[in-house]
């Protein structure tokens, strides 16, 4: 974090210093709200949760070295005190980019789907000191934190910025304008909170319509709803997909055995080969999204393509492929869910193990949030997963994984139904074999990444 005094933060933020010896004294690392990350020269955000209030750990995060805590009452350590803590630390946000990082270009990203995927891109296109979203914190706690996480020396800050109802972006982009704004998609995610894809579309809309002066919109030349947002900006726009009228384009998609992606990638300025290691083709999309970014950035297209092909996977449970010592696959895909990517993860759960002449493994959970038309959208992700041939499809919970069932049995194949993750793992430990590629999927509330970890466990089960 550019270094900011007590003084300075209470100024920005509106706040009063409590119990502060030095009003000089700098916050000189990023903002913490665990008071067991803290560390000397930290600044504890205290949040009121559902569970816990943040305010109770703040002594503890002082005694760690925290300069301050960001409160809503005096707590008998140093600290500024303000009349809403979520508010406040959005204008400590606003104040470090307006004031202190005067220099650095923001890149935010929205979707309903493949918005981390995007940014992990992007990051690793991007020359220069880079700043990005760590894992997937893309709402008005996760966004200044990673404003706080930049420098003097920062270039390009990445931000995902995530909406569950119309104005969400807007509100997170009045924190960090950007000069670039992508756009991945538009899908159901989230539908039962905004209606309709119409009303999603609107939310995510908001990114481009708050460029600033100059800035460049990228847009998902595939996504028709997507494309129409060239109409809500004032920015310059570059548009990226299969399509042929795509400004930023890829042709001669393969997938290989291990499920990643190589492609033609084609620019105005000229075309260059694409190996991804992203498991996928779905990756195809979000590396075109940072294509583009990068060719804003000023690389030429060999060395964006090369960036491309040397980019890693960097947040956890997407499409995070690990191979046991007996040569069983595990696919842990289970961050979150919707149909868009349930379709996707399948598709390549197909690939894969077709690559490898295997058995294919799905294990699938519900999808949340999906509103009047969860039931046949969780029918649909059955028949889809009936149609690709899989060996085996388990489905884990309780009403969606029964409507699941439903759309892989009037799809004409074989389906288990299982209550719980217990079920699961037994059937799992009992029956997988040497090469064998397990897709683990489902909606982040579900949890099912732990039955994926623990499918990497050793098995201590002398009889099974």
């Amino acid at each position: 974090m550019h270094p900011m005094s007590l003084a300075a933060i209470a100024g920005a933020v509106g706040g009063r210093l409590a119990d502060v010896l030095d009003p000089d004294a700098q916050v000189t690392h990023p903002a913490v709200f665990d008071s067991r990350e803290a560390v000397p020269g930290s600044l504890f955000i205290a949040l009121k949760g559902e569970h816990t209030d943040g305010h109770a750990y703040a002594e503890a995060a002082v005694n760690k070295g925290s300069v301050a805590a960001l409160v809503t009452r005096p707590v008998g350590v140093p600290a500024i005190v303000v009349e809403d803590v979520l508010a406040a630390f959005g204008q400590l946000g606003h104040a470090l980019l307006h004031e202190a990082f005067t220099t650095v270009r923001t890149v935010a990203i929205t979707g309903s789907a493949g918005k981390t995927s995007t940014k992990d891109f992007i990051a690793q296109v991007l020359p220069g000191d880079v700043v990005a979203t760590p894992q997937s914190f893309n709402n008005e706690i996760g966004l200044p934190l990673t404003i706080t996480m930049a420098d003097t020396g920062t270039e390009y800050l990445v931000l995902e910025m995530g909406a569950r109802h119309i104005g969400d972006i807007r509100d997170l982009t009045r924190i960090a304008p950007p000069d670039i704004s992508v756009v991945t998609n538009v899908g159901t995610a989230h539908v039962g909170e905004f209606g309709s894809r119409e009303n999603i579309a609107l939310a995510k809309g908001e990114i481009v319509e708050a460029l600033r002066l100059g800035g460049l919109a990228v847009l998902n030349a595939d996504d028709g709803f997507v494309r129409e947002m060239r109409h809500r900006t004032g920015g310059r726009v570059v548009t990226y997909g299969l399509a042929e009228t795509a400004t930023i384009r890829a042709s001669d998609v393969t997938v290989d055995g291990s499920g990643c992606a190589s492609y033609t990638l084609h620019t105005p300025e000229g075309s260059a080969r694409v190996r991804l290691q992203f498991v996928g083709d779905v990756q195809v999309h979000n590396s075109l999204a940072a294509a583009a970014v990068g060719r804003e950035a000023g690389l030429d297209v060999e060395a964006v393509a090369a960036r491309l092909s040397d980019a890693l996977p960097r947040s956890r449970w997407r499409m995070e492929t690990t191979t046991r010592a007996d040569g069983v696959m595990i696919v842990n895909d289970a961050y979150n869910a919707n149909p868009h990517s349930m379709r996707h993860s399948l598709s390549a759960l197909s690939t894969m193990a077709g690559g490898r002449d295997q058995r294919s493994v799905a294990v699938l959970g519900r999808m949340n949030e999906l509103g009047d038309g969860s039931r046949a959208e969780h029918e649909a992700i059955g028949r889809y997963a009936a149609g690709l041939g899989l060996d085996q499809i388990i489905l884990v919970g309780g009403d969606e994984a029964r409507w699941m069932l439903d759309g892989v049995l009037s799809g004409d194949a074989k389906a288990v139904h299982l209550p719980d993750q217990e079920a699961a793992l037994d059937l799992l430990r009992r029956t997988l074999r040497s090469g064998d590629v397990v897709l683990v999927k489902a909606s982040r509330g579900v949890e099912l990444q732990q039955l994926a970890e623990k499918l990497l466990e050793p098995n201590l089960d002398p009889d099974a």
